[in-house]
């Protein structure tokens, strides 16, 4: 889902310089996800499983969207750093950490303020240079329990490539087939984040259905991962599709080109953007992005407050947490040869315990998680160990 490196892999001993970076750390960017927990909530509220399965495929396309425009590269966490959030306004607290250096890995784990939901995953961004781009395949499970329910969903997130990393303009674009599962039901949400291809004409785009057991399909959604979320009937969506098809082949009719090639520059949208069919039902829209977002980063509202840290906070908040963290706040600040400065420091740092760990040949230990199978696909995963949130913070390692 995020780019936690764009390294080459013969290269990748070079440090990146901080100029490629933004402001955050990749366990702030990854509390991304929780920008439209309003869905979680909603979908609780809900009596019908398909409905409750539209709103959580809602989440697990909003929880990608602050990807767009976002070029800058988060900061590699540092083995043992923390990132914690608590929204008493969105109804969550959110905890993670960074639980490998080798491979990278952040695992999360979020609830909400009134015992309604867990959402928990860890993400190991797998990453391959192509020449011209770098994409970011997102290694790990994505949990989302429904405590009311008693239903538990998981899936995976798209695929995401950053383009012409080495000259022209930065462009960003997520595809790949994500399947939601409802283990209790057996429905499943197969939702297809499509690729630009040459003109641009499926940028952004995601469509799928929701499917019973038996997989017959129940709905249609459909829209863009940039914009907004739309549920319709699935022979309505089939027949618009059909007709949409017979009008671009009449149109491709009288133009051959051959589509292989890579588009250099970002395509631009199709102006009228997402066509709403007839019938639909809007699951999920973004909000709007503030004015002075582009000199920011390309941040949202919620990314520009990941980072901030009052008196108060700094007396409860361990000494792991990235807010801490001196170089991405020296970026933040507009010191930038301090941030270099800082960032080389602490990579230096890490190097150095590591190799007196082997020395001494001790285990590094995380804190907050461990492995384990997850309990609804039994495949390897990081889960919560507990106790974060009772303040009693010892032993902590000194990673600043």
């Amino acid at each position: 889902f995020f780019l936690s490196e764009y390294k080459i892999p013969e290269l990748s001993k070079i440090t990146m310089p901080v100029i490629f970076n933004e402001p955050l750390s990749f366990l702030q960017r990854l509390t991304e996800y929780m920008e439209h927990t309003y869905l979680i909530h909603k979908a609780s509220s809900l009596s019908s499983t398909t409905e409750r399965m539209q709103c959580v495929a809602a989440f697990a396309v909003s929880a990608v969207a602050s990807q767009w425009e976002r070029t800058g590269k988060p900061f590699n966490p540092l083995l043992g750093e923390t990132y914690e959030l608590i929204r008493d306004d969105l109804g969550f607290r959110l905890l993670s950490e960074q639980v490998s250096h080798h491979p990278p890995i952040s695992a999360f784990y979020a609830e909400g303020l009134n015992n309604d939901f867990v959402f928990h995953g860890s993400i190991y961004p797998k990453l391959k240079f192509w020449g011209k781009s770098v994409e970011a395949e997102p290694k790990g499970t994505m949990t989302l329990e429904l405590l009311e329910h008693n239903e538990a969903y998981t899936w995976t997130n798209p695929t995401c490539c950053v383009h012409n990393i080495i000259v022209g303009k930065l462009w960003i674009e997520q595809y790949g087939n994500v399947e939601i599962t409802n283990h209790k039901t057996g429905e499943k949400c197969v939702l297809s984040f499509k690729p630009c291809g040459l003109f641009g004409k499926e940028l952004h785009k995601v469509e799928g259905y929701i499917q019973d057991k038996s997989k017959k399909k129940l709905c249609a959604l459909y829209g863009k991962w940039t914009e907004c979320l739309y549920s319709v009937d699935p022979a309505t969506f089939e027949a618009y599709k059909k007709n949409d098809k017979k009008n671009a082949e009449e149109k491709k009719s009288s133009k051959q080109v051959s589509n292989t090639e890579e588009p250099d520059e970002m395509p631009l949208p199709d102006s009228e953007s997402v066509y709403v069919i007839p019938g639909s039902i809007l699951l999920w829209k973004i909000t709007p992005r503030p004015p002075n977002s582009a000199q920011m980063y390309n941040f949202t509202s919620f990314a520009m407050a990941l980072n901030e840290l009052d008196k108060e906070m700094e007396s409860v908040i361990p000494k792991t947490d990235c807010r801490l963290r001196p170089d991405i706040r020296a970026m933040e600040n507009g010191e930038i040869d301090l941030a270099s400065e800082e960032k080389k420091r602490l990579e230096e740092k890490q190097r150095t315990a590591r190799k007196n760990r082997s020395k001494s040949e001790e285990d590094w230990k995380t804190r907050w998680f461990h492995q384990g199978p997850n309990p609804h696909t039994g495949t390897q995963d990081w889960l919560y160990s507990g106790n974060y949130w009772d303040r009693n913070y010892f032993n902590l390692p000194d990673i600043y």
